[in-house]
């Protein structure tokens, strides 16, 4: 087997979930064993337990809490030794010197930060690694997580920063397409449409950023006519505190990445 999870809720379950559309050589298992059994029949995968996982397979995901990864590795750190596998973390916070520390000898470890998007392949996956990881397999892996969307590689002393934004970011911004939708509806448009309205609103403005490069300042004073309706709205934004409660909250993820990481 190519790839192993240990761990497959909703952040494992999404990526294992994108992996599959490039390969099926893939072993899925967590401490709730329907779990990993319904979603490996789902992806026409097969399942087994933590040990098996790191038996069969060359690289393997941890898809666990970083406070409970140490608990983790201490039953599976012998064979992990044995098979000299590629370790591929998502535990947030957990700096790979601290997973090395967990297993106890050097491996190859790919540390990633992920976020939930990468379900519908339009997700953003961080990485680095450790000097035992060669470019060869670095680029195998970065080119068979091709369907999860953007992967970006990363020094990881800004890791927990990038997390903070692209791994928190999609709760922030479903609470921003509600809240928009919110108000829609409060204008007398239907629930359904508002939501839908203000999804593709996002998901179009968003792109328009990525696919032009220019800054968000610049084409948000082309949607604001003089006297204008949305210069109207944007008052209103800025006098909610819309920026600073947007920095305020990634700043906050941030801080709560680094405890975790202890």
């Amino acid at each position: 087997m190519k790839y192993g999870f240990i761990g497959c809720g909703n952040m494992g379950g999404a990526l294992a979930t994108a992996l599959s559309k490039s390969t099926k050589e893939i072993m899925l298992s967590d401490i709730d064993t329907d779990k990993a059994q319904k979603l490996a029949n789902e992806l026409g995968v097969k399942w087994g337990n933590n040990k098996t996982v790191i038996s069969e397979c060359d690289r393997v995901f941890f898809g666990v809490k970083p406070q409970v990864i140490g608990e983790m590795v201490s039953e599976i750190k012998d064979l992990l030794a044995q098979k000299k596998t590629t370790v591929i973390s998502m535990a947030a916070g957990v700096e790979i010197k601290k997973i090395e520390e967990h297993i106890g000898v050097s491996l190859p470890i790919i540390r990633i930060m992920p976020n939930t998007p990468v379900t519908v392949g339009k997700g953003v996956v961080l990485y680095c690694a450790n000097s035992l990881v060669s470019d060869n397999d670095l680029n195998d892996f970065v080119n068979d997580m091709k369907y999860a969307g953007i992967l970006d590689k990363l020094d990881e002393k800004l890791m927990d920063a990038g997390c903070s934004l692209s791994g928190c970011g999609p709760a922030f911004m479903y609470m921003f397409i509600e809240a928009l939708a919110d108000g829609a509806v409060a204008c007398g448009l239907p629930r359904d449409k508002a939501i839908k309205y203000s999804a593709a609103t996002m998901l179009g403005s968003a792109q328009m950023v990525l696919d032009t490069g220019i800054h968000p300042e610049e084409l948000k004073d082309k949607v604001c006519s003089p006297a204008g309706s949305t210069i109207e709205g944007v008052k209103a934004l800025e006098n909610a505190g819309l920026r600073n409660a947007g920095i305020d909250a990634v700043v906050k993820a941030y801080k709560r990445n680094k405890e975790l990481g202890k």
